[in-house]
């Protein structure tokens, strides 16, 4: 058994990061172990590398927030799961590992016939694009709403679930050879960034008032973002891809009235209603087997190969999702 541990925190993620062998653990009673199937590498699995995500584990500490596996063995007298069910693993287990131990009752069954890689990315990125287009503003039918970072995984999760809802969007992107992949994911209009570019969405979109921005980016990217919004608009931040604080000129406020939010999902889960939790994250399944919901992935490594890995997520010119994708 292998497992991703790391003891300290620094600059460089796949520096701080190597992997451990491990003994099969002892069941408890209502135990279970779980042999990993999949589980992706998230930006916010890279930032609590590095030491600058918002909530930081203690050390040392197995990497890895979300992902799938298999029941392989129970805990003497569990029964509220069953050996080999597909199961979602809990938020934070340290799930770059063969196996992890977590308790049955917390093991949420998943649909056997949906492929589980998009399974194993359903926890984080799928939820925070859902909650992005349904917290801040109330959109109707062909409303549009604007984002930047069109091509991360939460914006392509975005443009997806935006246009199964009956919204369109305006997909910002850095690189004109990220625009394709947008556009496969239903991205309605597609644009690179510029400082031209209120001009551009208001003729893409025939002047059309957008209500909702959803910035991932950070920085002049912020300003640019705000100023192609209407008069009484929201602007959500969810990430500082730039690094760069955001940068919105004060006019947008004063004579355009502009509302800027931030969202972090992990305060979401904490002070939601369980019921609501189960919502979101039963609609994003369930679209995930159907097939109407994925993201791409680029490739996939064993437990052993992590340093390569983490490299491979931290490089800004990936074209989809990294994945520990544990050998057997």
């Amino acid at each position: 058994m292998l497992k991703a541990q790391y003891e300290r925190r620094g600059p460089v993620p796949q520096d701080v990061i190597h992997a451990v062998e491990f003994e099969t653990p002892q069941l408890e009673a209502g135990q279970a172990l779980i042999e990993v199937v999949a589980a992706p590498i998230n930006p916010s699995d890279v930032l609590t590398l590095t030491g600058e995500y918002g909530q930081l584990p203690p050390l040392p500490a197995v990497a890895g927030r979300e992902g799938v596996g298999r029941v392989a063995q129970l805990g003497p007298g569990t029964k509220e799961r069953e050996v080999g069910e597909l199961v979602l693993l809990p938020v934070g287990c340290g799930s770059w590992s063969t196996h992890v131990v977590a308790d049955a009752k917390h093991l949420a069954p998943l649909p056997s016939e949906a492929d589980p890689l998009q399974l194993a990315m359903m926890t984080i990125n799928p939820p925070t694009a859902s909650l992005l287009l349904s917290e801040f503003v109330k959109l109707g039918q062909d409303d549009w709403v604007i984002q930047n970072a069109a091509n991360s995984a939460v914006g392509l999760y975005l443009a997806q679930l935006a246009k199964h809802r009956g919204y369109k969007t305006v997909s910002i992107v850095r690189r004109e050879d990220a625009m394709a992949v947008v556009r496969e994911a239903g991205g309605d209009v597609v644009l690179v960034d510029g400082e031209d570019l209120a001009d551009r969405v208001s003729e893409a979109t025939g002047k059309a008032k957008i209500r909702l921005g959803v910035d991932a980016v950070g920085g002049t990217a912020t300003g640019r973002m705000a100023d192609c919004l209407c008069r009484g608009a929201t602007l959500v931040n969810y990430g500082a891809m730039s690094g760069e604080p955001c940068a919105i000129h004060p006019g947008a406020f004063i004579f355009r009235d502009l509302t800027m939010r931030g969202f972090w999902l992990s305060a979401w889960y904490q002070q939601a209603p369980e019921q609501k939790r189960g919502a979101v994250v039963g609609e994003v399944a369930r679209l995930i087997a159907e097939g109407k919901l994925h993201a791409p992935i680029q490739a996939t490594y064993d437990v052993s190969d992590i340093k390569a890995a983490v490299a491979a997520a931290a490089s800004g010119e990936r074209s989809g999702k990294i994945l520990i994708v544990p050998r057997r």
